[in-house]
């Protein structure tokens, strides 16, 4: 592409709410991590007890193989929300923005 094509795509208003949508969806997708990390590691360094706990009587397994497990599942969900979102919406809005600046370059 050229540097004309770079420029319709930078002066698009699609373009610009493309990058502030996405940018703040990665960003409240990053706090939830960060929540959910540091929540389990706080728990480890401050109420260990609570981790040591079984939820089941005379099982092998702990709240804290649970906890951990759990983020697993939520790491796993918030990356197959994310790619959804972006195979849809931030997929059709780049198509738009680059058929817009395409057609402006001609």
């Amino acid at each position: 592409m050229s540097s004309t094509a770079y420029a319709h795509i930078r002066n698009n208003p699609q373009f610009t709410r493309l990058v502030s949508s996405r940018g703040r969806f990665a960003w409240f997708l990053s706090a939830i991590v960060f929540i959910v990390f540091f929540s389990f590691v706080m728990v480890v360094a401050f109420a260990p007890d609570v981790l040591a706990q079984r939820p089941f009587a005379g099982s092998n397994v702990t709240i804290g193989i649970l906890a951990g497990l759990f983020q697993f599942v939520v790491f796993w969900m918030l990356t197959l929300i994310y790619v959804r979102r972006a195979n849809g919406e931030f997929d059709d809005l780049n198509k738009a923005i680059i058929e817009a600046a395409s057609r402006e370059g001609k």
